[in-house]
């Protein structure tokens, strides 16, 4: 079986006016062109962007490797929610991912575990794939906490029957340039899979666990190092197509020894 595509997320977070997102994403467009077929990206502009980037994406035909996502969703299909957005509303645009539980939410609108479960419920129920972040805080990790905080947070965000994307984003690491020990990291992801066993009550797991925090060019070799990586989520590095192809270049598997196996969405 061949290996399952590696995801490069680029997470726009609340950047882009309409001339910009639209020169980033055609410049991301033509460079994705060339980009071995085990990778795949997709780009999660502000929801103001949403339509117009679906435009360019759908311009370059079915054999792109681009796909649409966005950055949230209410946990309900409709109804009186000012100035929130459900998870059908983004399927009818074209939306194929969307990103829940970030840590920028949980800490600046008081996302609990249960509110992001809730998203997630209504997102799979739209037909979306939810990618569902988690990660401790420099305080949890200086108390020896990360293992408890991560069972917890997979415990409480995921769905039963989960088949979603789960990315593992340590908050001290996001905007600090530095990521974890590579062998730190595997010993992370060597967690994650178990507590994914756990919760999902099944050894043969397919659920993709991408790594995000300070992910740049000069960073990914490092990090598609461990070959068992689903892909990653990139924040700042997105907002340039430059930048971003390069993570993408170094996603291939082609570069690393050990390629995820099995099947999942795409």
């Amino acid at each position: 079986m061949p290996p399952s595509p590696r995801l490069v997320v680029g997470n726009w977070k609340m950047h882009g006016l309409r001339e910009q997102s639209g020169r980033l994403a055609r410049a991301v467009a033509e460079g994705a062109q060339s980009l071995p077929d085990d990778v795949r990206l997709v780009l999660c502009p502000p929801f103001t962007q949403l339509a117009s980037v679906h435009g360019i994406i759908n311009a370059e035909g079915p054999a792109t490797p681009l796909r649409l996502g966005a950055q949230d969703c209410h946990t309900t299909s409709s109804g009186p929610h000012t100035g929130d957005i459900s998870a059908e509303m983004l399927a009818d645009l074209g939306v194929r991912y969307v990103i829940l539980g970030h840590s920028e939410r949980r800490q600046a609108h008081g996302e609990t575990d249960v509110l992001i479960r809730q998203k997630v419920e209504a997102a799979e129920a739209a037909g979306l794939i939810p990618i569902v972040c988690i990660g401790e805080t420099t305080q949890e990790r200086l108390e020896g906490r990360t293992t408890t905080v991560l069972a917890t947070q997979v415990e409480g965000s995921l769905t039963d029957g989960f088949t979603g994307i789960l990315a593992y984003e340590p908050v001290w690491a996001i905007g600090s340039g530095t990521i974890p020990p590579i062998d730190e990291l595997e010993r992370t992801l060597s967690l994650l899979h178990g507590l994914l066993q756990s919760r999902l009550k099944t050894d043969d797991i397919r659920v993709p666990i991408l790594y995000g925090g300070s992910v740049t060019p000069a960073q990914a070799p490092t990090i598609f190092s461990i070959g068992s990586l689903g892909g990653v989520l990139v924040g700042s590095a997105s907002l340039e197509a430059e930048s971003f192809l390069r993570i993408a270049e170094a996603a291939s598997f082609r570069l690393t020894s050990q390629p995820l196996s099995g099947p999942y969405r795409s």
